[in-house]
């Protein structure tokens, strides 16, 4: 099965004052296209560092990261941004949806922006794959932290990406609704045969992927298989 990412030796120093934090130490990982694969650990355990190095959005002081064939490290910031405007979903503990948008704007307008033909259309589908049907005339504002969290899920989902980075993506939800989230993250999933890489702390969310890659103080503790098919 073909690699859709492969992380080799990474490494990110941050600067605090006149100190230095090695967040991540010598990463190394690859994810099958179509997988599901979980980073867990422990708060500071570099998890989000690591989210966005895979993605793109930050550089490794040393080390490589191939994303869709591609190394990033050879890629400025305007090749990056076109990469993940192609092959890339993202979601957010914090939704990041626009306040001024409505539901179905949030999930047409970045396709728009792309040129995609029928972009509307697209994005009626997939809000109303999540339950959102009824819902697309209303501000972030008017929609509760699950529903909002539902159309940012649908707006991860509407480029068609190759591989969808979550992350801790029911960090801002209860028990109940977050379970909702994940089910409809996972039948969405299945049904595009997208790679999906989570980030959270719920060892119970991990199991429910195929790979668990366990991080500690930086460096990586285990690198399993699950029973999950």
């Amino acid at each position: 099965m073909s690699k859709i990412l492969n992380v080799r030796n990474l490494e990110k120093t941050y600067i605090s004052g006149s100190k230095k934090l090695k967040v991540l130490d010598d990463i190394s990982f690859a994810v099958d296209a179509g997988a599901t694969f979980s980073i867990v650990g422990p708060s500071g355990s570099g998890k989000t560092t690591l989210l966005g190095l895979c993605a793109g959005l930050d550089r490794s002081d040393s080390g490589t990261v191939e994303l869709c064939g591609t190394d990033l490290n050879s890629l400025n910031e305007d090749q990056r941004a076109l990469l993940r405007n192609k092959n890339i979903g993202f979601i957010f503990q914090d939704f990041q949806l626009l306040p001024t948008l409505t539901a179905l704007e949030n999930v047409s307008v970045p396709l728009e922006l792309q040129g995609a033909e029928g972009a509307k259309q697209r994005a009626m589908e997939l809000l109303e794959k999540v339950g959102l049907s009824k819902r697309i005339g209303h501000y972030p504002s008017q929609l509760s932290g699950g529903e909002q969290q539902r159309v940012a899920l649908a707006r991860a989902f509407s480029n068609h990406p190759k591989i969808l980075f979550a992350d801790e993506p029911t960090g801002n939800l209860d028990e109940e609704t977050g379970e909702k989230v994940i089910r409809l993250l996972f039948e969405l999933n299945k049904d595009t045969g997208t790679t999906l890489v989570i980030v959270t702390h719920d060892l119970d969310l991990a199991k429910r992927t195929q790979h668990i890659l366990r991080l500690k103080g930086g460096k990586v503790l285990t690198n399993e298989t699950t029973l999950v098919s």
